[in-house]
């Protein structure tokens, strides 16, 4: 018997690396064939490389392996639960936390605002004190997690009442046009970029399986189109929020 349980747990493994290393082919063919036939020199550190990428496909495999067994879970259970409750209050309250809680620990997030106040002090725009450079980029954060808690309560919203998703995505787009003539040059290309930093690896499955979990328990409801398209507002939204911001930081 333990044997057969060991036979299992040993092809389940290889079968999700197996996964993982195809998932991860197209990116190591596209870098070979360029290594061999454009740049046309060898890799530097080849072991190390090596390794590396084994290293990846093990931690990409249990990677998404936990992302079904828990995340993914989490989400439509919380969904479900603050459903049946019937408290639409704390649904939204819920989605709004979700969203920011999981943008503002967000790595790339933290980085590109600590990155954004450094650029604009050598630009002249803040003062070369570290007191105004933690202040800024605090600040860059906090703007993007809101408007991403926002986005979601939205996304919430919209499959509670059924609102058309391609009407409010039009929408929004135009109003992202309209400010970004208003808002200070300096801060266009970090709003537009802030988009990409909310689409991580916890926020998007976590905010995915809300949907899916809202639409699924809510009659009338259809999980394929009602359940996705939070990911949208949730990228949609922070280029409004940090326009704004540069606007009440460097003025119009």
């Amino acid at each position: 018997m333990n044997s057969l349980v060991q036979n299992k747990s040993i092809r389940f493994i290889l079968s999700k690396l197996k996964e993982s290393f195809v998932d991860l082919l197209p990116i190591i063919l596209v870098i070979g064939l360029f290594q061999i036939f454009i740049i046309r020199k060898p890799l530097p550190h080849l072991d190390e490389i090596l390794v590396g990428t084994v290293m990846v496909v093990i931690g990409l495999s249990m990677f998404v392996q936990g992302l079904e067994m828990a995340l993914f879970p989490i989400g439509e259970n919380m969904a479900q639960s603050l459903t049946r409750k019937g408290n639409l209050v704390w649904l939204l309250l819920f989605a709004f936390l979700l969203g920011f809680s999981t943008t503002i620990a967000e790595p790339a997030l933290i980085a590109i605002s600590g990155k954004a106040a450094e650029i604009a002090a050598r630009g002249g725009l803040l003062p070369q004190e570290q007191s105004a450079l933690n202040s800024y980029a605090l600040g860059l954060r906090l703007t993007v997690a809101v408007s991403v808690g926002t986005a979601i309560l939205i996304g919430v919203l919209r499959i509670l009442l059924g609102w058309p998703i391609h009407v409010l995505i039009i929408s929004g787009y135009i109003i992202v046009m309209i400010i970004t003539p208003f808002a200070p040059k300096e801060i266009i290309g970090i709003a537009y970029d802030a988009g990409g930093v909310t689409t991580s690896t916890i926020t998007v499955p976590l905010v995915t399986a809300l949907g899916v979990g809202l639409a699924t328990i809510i009659r009338g409801r259809n999980p394929l189109l009602d359940g996705f398209g939070l990911i949208a507002f949730a990228s949609l939204l922070p280029m409004m929020f940090v326009m704004i911001y540069g606007i009440m930081v460097f003025g119009i």
